[in-house]
C-alpha cells in the first residue's frame, strides 16, 4: 500500500470519494489474488488411474460398513495415496444405486460368523417293516459338519431328548448356540439343561426350513444315501445301520459345504501319488457306498 501510495499522488483525494469499506474490500480481494497466484501449483494435479477408481468403487460396494477414511487407509496399505475427499466422490457414485444398508445381521451372516460355535439338532421320522414309527435324533456341528451325537427311539419327548444333550456334551465340550425347531419334544427339562450348561438355545421360526439348513441337508442325505435303500426290521437294526452311516459321514465323506474336507480329518494326502494298484476300496453298508484309501 505504501508503494502504491507513492505511485498514486492523488490517492488522498480519492479517499474522500471511496468509502473505507470499499477500500478494505478491494484490499481483501487483491490479497486473495496475490495468495492464489503464490500458492498455485506449477503443474495440474495428476488424475487417478481408471484402475484405482474402479478399486475404490469395488471397496465401497463390497464393504458397506466402511467409510471414506477406512477405504483411504486400505488404499494406503496398498501403496496408493488418495485423499479422503476423492474417495468420498467415487464412494458416493458406487453406492448411489445400492439399496439402503440394513445394519442388522442377516441369519446367514450370523451362522457363518459363529459356525464353529453352533450345533443344530433335529429328528428324522421313518417307519419300520410293520409301519411303526421310529425317530432318529441327531446333533450336528455346523462348522465341521460333524455328527456329534445320534440315537434312535420310538418315544421321543422332553424326558428322552434331555439325556441326549447330556451325552453329547461330556467333559464340558459344548457349543455356544444350539439350533432346534419349536417342537414340543424340546421341553422345559431340555431348556433347563441347556441353560445350566451355558448353551443358548435358538428356536427357528415356524415353517422356515432354511433357518436350519445344515440339518435339513443332512436329513436329505440320510434319506437318499441310506433310508431309501433298505427296509427297517427293528429299532436295533436301524441303530446299527445309522451308526455305520454316521461313521462313514464323519470320517470318509468329503463335504462340499466345507470345501471338500472331511468333518473329522484323520488322513493325509501323500506327497507322491502311489500307483492305483495300492488303492483300497472299502465297502460301506454292504457295498451301498465305498471308502477309498491308500494302502499303508
Amino acid at each position: 500500500m505504501v508503494l502504491l501510495a507513492r505511485k498514486l499522488k492523488g490517492w488522498r483525494d480519492a479517499l474522500h470519494i471511496v468509502k473505507p469499506e470499499t477500500l478494505l474490500k478491494w484490499h481483501r480481494h487483491g490479497f486473495r489474488l496475490y495468495w492464489r497466484q503464490k500458492t498455485r501449483h506449477k503443474g495440474r494435479k495428476p488424475r487417478l488411474e481408471p484402475e484405482t477408481i474402479a478399486l475404490i468403487k469395488e471397496m465401497a460396494v463390497e464393504n458397506r460398513l466402511w467409510g471414506a477414511p477406512r477405504i483411504r487407509d486400505e488404499l494406503r496399505k496398498l501403496g496408493i495415496k488418495v485423499s479422503k475427499r476423492t474417495v468420498q466422490k467415487y464412494m458416493r457414485q458406487a453406492r448411489r444405486s445400492l439399496p439402503p444398508l440394513n445394519k442388522s445381521q442377516t441369519w446367514a451372516t450370523f451362522l457363518a460368523n459363529h459356525a464353529d460355535e453352533i450345533w443344530a439338532c433335529d429328528f428324522v421320522q421313518i417307519y419300520d417293516l410293520f409301519f411303526r414309527t421310529i425317530f432318529i435324533f441327531f446333533i450336528i456341528e455346523l462348522g465341521s459338519r460333524r455328527v456329534v451325537h445320534f440315537n434312535v427311539t420310538r418315544s421321543p419327548g422332553d424326558a428322552w431328548v434331555t439325556p441326549q444333550l447330556r451325552e453329547a456334551t461330556p467333559f464340558g465340550v459344548k457349543p455356544r448356540f444350539l439350533i432346534c425347531d419349536n417342537d414340543g419334544k424340546y421341553g422345559s427339562q431340555f431348556e433347563a439343561l441347556a441353560e445350566n450348561s451355558g448353551i443358548d438355545v435358538i428356536h427357528t421360526p415356524v415353517e422356515a426350513p432354511k433357518a436350519n439348513a445344515v440339518c435339513e441337508r443332512y436329513i436329505g442325505s440320510v434319506r437318499r444315501e441310506l433310508l431309501d435303500h433298505m427296509l427297517i426290521l427293528s429299532q436295533r437294526h436301524r441303530y446299527h445301520k445309522v451308526k455305520e452311516y454316521v461313521k462313514y459321514f464323519n470320517y470318509a465323506w468329503p463335504h462340499q459345504g466345507i470345501e471338500g474336507h472331511l468333518p473329522i480329518p484323520e488322513r493325509t494326502v501323500p506327497l507322491l501319488m502311489p500307483p492305483i494298484s495300492q488303492l483300497r476300496r472299502i465297502p460301506v453298508l454292504a457295498g451301498l457306498h465305498h471308502d477309498y484309501q491308500w494302502a499303508a
